[in-house]
């Protein structure tokens, strides 16, 4: 029987996949609930009544020296 050292046997490899598979949906699960919650505070931010003050033409007239 002999033992060689630094060889890729199928174990290794299919292990390396599995945990790069792994990885990789941890991250496109990391990526959804942070665009989950971008969209969820963009919608908490609008907002619909905005009232402006009723004064006429305030701000129609700028002044500018030159």
């Amino acid at each position: 029987m002999s033992v060689e050292l630094n060889t890729n046997s199928a174990v290794s490899s299919s292990i390396e996949t599995t945990l790069a598979v792994k990885s990789a949906n941890l991250v496109k699960s990391q990526t959804e609930l942070e665009g989950q919650m971008a969209l969820n505070l963009i919608a908490s931010a609008v907002v619909d009544n905005i009232s402006l003050p009723a004064s006429g033409n305030s701000g129609q007239n700028i002044n500018i020296k030159v």
